[in-house]
């Protein structure tokens, strides 16, 4: 059986790092493990919701601040060397809203670099 490559290792704690961090409102530590030049992707669109983390911040900043009660519960996992795919369901909005999505995680040098987001 061959080594793991390096590049792997911490793709899944840097996407449990990201949802502790949304689930506790504390920006900084949802932005940390994001590459500064990540891209967050609709899937199967490709339109491109946030290029950047300079795009990112604000969008979730807003989010937070709108949805006090909004948390994330990972249904599912799965990890396949660098990329970590999430069943995800997304509730306490404060319209009522629950949205449930597929989130797949590019992760390289233990930072997010793509995302790709399909909800129903």
């Amino acid at each position: 059986m061959g080594q793991i490559s390096s590049d792997f290792s911490g793709a899944e704690d840097s996407v449990q790092q990201q949802v502790d961090g949304y689930n506790a409102h504390d920006i900084d530590a949802f932005m940390a493990p994001y590459s500064p030049d990540v891209v967050i992707t609709g899937f199967p669109g490709g339109n491109v919701m946030a290029r950047g983390i300079d795009e990112m911040r604000p969008i979730y900043q807003r989010l937070f601040a709108n949805n006090p009660d909004v948390r994330c519960r990972v249904v599912k996992r799965m990890v396949q060397g660098n990329i970590v795919v999430d069943q995800e369901e997304v509730t306490g909005y404060a319209d009522g809203q629950i949205v449930r999505a597929i989130a797949i995680y590019e992760v390289h040098e233990g930072l997010i670099r793509r995302l790709w987001i399909a909800t129903q």
